[in-house]
């Protein structure tokens, strides 16, 4: 073992000891008992000096794991906001306790952050803000965010990063390499639920979030796809200001998602509030592929000006997910599936994909994913038990060896997060009927003629420099067959040369047809009528086409 490999196990080690430590610190005992690899060493924690005098060993549950999670950093922190938006799931003291980690945990002091804002836009504080308040508005795991005014009077919130994150999250990423690596070796299940391709995911994720510019890209990005709309407002990024660990963007006076009292007084539209999250949900999955991944309720405010039509906003935008085009399309048939009860369309779609292996029986799978699937139709989201659910599933993926996609980790904690927010705002939510029509309407989408004429557009540049590069690869062609060197029969170059007079003739007939779909296209964009421009722009596609299959 090299003396590097040494050292970052002798880390991970004192990492893992450390954890135990915190949790026996706090009176976690019952997290050490099921913990089987340390289990033999909690005996020496209980004989040190330090245990001896645990104040909190009275205090409520609640607030010793959530005080334990805050002292073992960021990605304890994140696990506890992720699992604090399921209340269904969670006893009620635990749940209040966890939720505190959405955006109140104890904050680092004003004066490092002044010093890292003026150290990282280079200039005082005085000339860059017109005011800036010390006390912050909200601090979380990985930074803390401090209202302030520009010279021109807008109100703006300053993002600063929290100092020595990227440390304490590549040493937790250790250890989390280490456990996965041990997973992968010992446990059966590791090759169907990959925990080092998972640590992957999750590793990528995490840092990305610790660069502020491009979570204001994020922002930015999302604030176009969202123009106009009355389902979300994005808060608009100031990039003058903006750098890796600091961000400036316009301060939203928004209720948060959490105030149900101060939303109910105000008379707010539950119903609609909790559909439109789904709507947002779907759209952002299918029709931008760009979604919010860290929904949970310290990032959601409510704009309830007009309390019967409420509006989302959101803030925190470090963790946002995209979607293969093929993972995409996987899931929204599945979804659609689903919707309409056709479960062996589930099963060929989960062969189809590689999800499940290719020698599996549809019909076995059919009647599994009916078993499951059956039973919570036409229940509102308050008769539904996902956690019975979630529970049945990862039955059936276990039975047909069906493998975790590491690259869906971040839809799957974003589902999580949406259907436990539509929970508390609308038990008697309809999930199904609400985002079938969104899902239908994007399918429509995708195989409209409008569509396929702007993909075609899009790769017409690429179409006509592959074109203009065929007499160049055709010469070549000619020049190697006419090679004197070559001992290649006259037989057999016979079959090259009627090749190359086909080559030839589909390129003239691509050069065509090219030239017809062009006119067709700039037709259809500017000429009037239309009709004309639909029929060159078909017939350019039929020619191209034609020239590919039968020349």
């Amino acid at each position: 073992m090299t003396p590097a490999r040494r050292m970052i196990n002798l880390r991970v080690l004192a990492r893992l000891v450390q954890i135990q430590r915190v949790l026996l610190k706090h009176g976690l005992d019952d997290f050490v008992d099921a913990t089987h690899l340390y289990r033999p060493l909690r005996f020496l924690f209980y004989l040190a000096p330090w245990m001896w005098f645990r104040r909190d060993r009275d205090a409520p549950r609640g607030l010793r794991l959530r005080l334990a999670l805050q002292e073992l950093g960021p990605l304890f922190v994140k696990f506890g906001q992720a699992i604090s938006t399921r209340r269904d799931l969670l006893p009620a003291d635990i749940a209040d306790e966890l939720a505190k980690l959405q955006d109140r945990v104890p904050p680092f002091e004003a004066a490092t952050a002044r010093a890292t804002i003026e150290r990282s836009v280079g200039r005082p504080i005085r000339e860059i803000f017109a005011a800036f308040e010390d006390e912050p508005l909200a601090a979380a795991s990985i930074a803390q965010v401090h209202a302030a005014r520009l010279e021109n009077g807008r109100e703006v919130v300053v993002k600063v990063l929290r100092p020595g994150m990227r440390m304490r999250i590549e040493g937790d990423l250790a250890v989390l390499y280490t456990l996965a690596g041990l997973a992968q070796t010992y446990w059966r299940e590791a090759r169907r639920l990959r925990p080092l391709e998972l640590v992957h995911e999750y590793e990528k994720t995490i840092l990305d979030e610790l660069d502020l510019m491009r979570e204001a890209a994020n922002a930015a990005q999302l604030r176009r796809n969202f123009a106009g709309s009355d389902l979300l407002y994005v808060p608009e990024v100031f990039w003058d200001y903006c750098r890796t660990d600091v961000m400036v963007m316009e301060r939203i006076r928004g209720i948060p998602i959490s105030d149900m009292t101060r939303l109910k007084a105000m008379g707010t539209n539950f119903k609609r509030l909790a559909e439109n999250g789904v709507r947002i949900f779907f759209t952002q999955v299918f029709r931008h592929n760009f979604f919010h991944a860290d929904m949970h309720p310290g990032n959601i405010f409510v704009l309830a000006d007009e309390p019967a039509r409420p509006r989302y906003a959101a803030i925190d935008f470090g963790i946002m997910g995209t979607l293969d085009p093929r993972d995409q399309h996987y899931l929204a048939e599945n979804f659609l599936a689903v919707f309409q009860r056709d479960y062996r369309r589930v099963a060929v779609l989960h062969v189809e994909s590689g999800w499940v292996p290719p020698q599996t029986r549809v019909d076995e799978m059919e009647s599994a994913v009916r078993t499951v699937c059956e039973p919570i139709f036409d229940r509102p989201l308050a008769d539904i038990s996902f956690a019975h659910l979630l529970l049945r599933l990862f039955e059936i993926s276990r039975r047909f060896d069906m493998q975790i996609q590491p690259q869906l980790m971040l839809l799957q904690k974003t589902l999580f997060n949406i259907e436990g927010l539509g929970r508390e705002l609308y038990p008697q939510l309809d999930i199904w009927n609400t985002a079938t029509p969104i899902l239908r309407e994007w399918m429509r989408e995708r195989a409209s003629v409008r569509r396929v004429i702007k993909s075609l557009w899009r790769q017409l540049p690429e179409v006509l420099d592959s074109i203009q590069g065929l007499p160049v690869l055709l010469r070549a062609s000619l020049r190697r067959a006419q090679e004197p060197e070559s001992h290649t029969e006259v037989t057999e170059l016979s079959p090259l040369r009627q090749e190359l007079r086909a080559a030839a003739r589909r390129r003239d007939a691509v050069t065509v047809a090219g030239a017809v779909l062009l006119g067709g296209l700039v037709w259809t964009a500017v000429g009037h009528p239309v009709w004309p421009g639909w029929v060159l722009t078909a017939g350019g596609v039929a020619g191209v086409l034609a020239a590919y299959r039968w020349l």
